[in-house]
């Protein structure tokens, strides 16, 4: 998700200033996604700039408030209706840091995995006693957003379970030059 087609979202339900934007976008979502009040004001003004968002001349606080355009209404509905992109996969720091353990001398890649383990589990704990303590009848969105984690949690944890599997299995083997280059990149595998 974008920050851009966040403040849409937000804009759609009526004019709003950038500091009341920024807190309910970080309420709306659980603060699983903190944004910086400069990030806000960046993001609508090229809003602004590309006509998805108009400004209201400046109030006697000098806030301005911001609402949304023709434009912007029907990005925001193309937005709703456009699946996200999972092959498009950003950047997963765990991925790369035990990828980089596994072929990197003097490095325990099982006691790496364990201590990310851990590390989820205690995390897992935690979002199931926040899930319990979820008012659901005026925080169904912060539910949703906990039983996300909650799984993402849990799908780690057996990927974690996986990985130590393969580890055991194959054993730690560094791989030639010859045979790292037969592995295919992600943009290939998505083809």
């Amino acid at each position: 998700m974008s920050i851009k087609h966040g403040l849409l979202a937000l804009l759609s339900e009526g004019p709003a200033y950038g500091a009341a934007l920024k807190a309910d976008f970080e309420q709306r979502t659980g603060n699983t996604w903190p944004v910086n009040v400069g990030q806000v004001y960046t993001t609508l003004d090229r809003l602004q700039r590309d006509a998805l968002v108009a400004a209201d001349d400046p109030d006697a606080e000098g806030r301005i408030r911001y609402r949304l355009t023709d434009d912007g209404r029907t990005e925001l509905d193309r937005w709703w209706r456009t699946p996200v992109d999972r092959q498009a996969t950003p950047r997963e720091e765990l991925v790369i840091k035990l990828a980089l353990a596994v072929d990197s001398p003097g490095i325990d890649s099982s006691a790496v995995a364990q201590a990310q383990r851990s590390a989820t589990m205690h995390r897992l704990q935690q979002l199931t006693r926040l899930k319990t303590s979820i008012d659901v009848a005026t925080d169904f969105a912060w539910l949703m957003v906990v039983e996300h984690q909650l799984f993402a949690a849990e799908a780690e944890i057996r990927w974690l379970d996986q990985l130590e599997a393969s580890l055991s299995r194959y054993g730690h083997r560094t791989p030639t030059p010859s045979a790292a280059s037969e592995h295919p990149t992600a943009a290939e595998v998505s083809r």
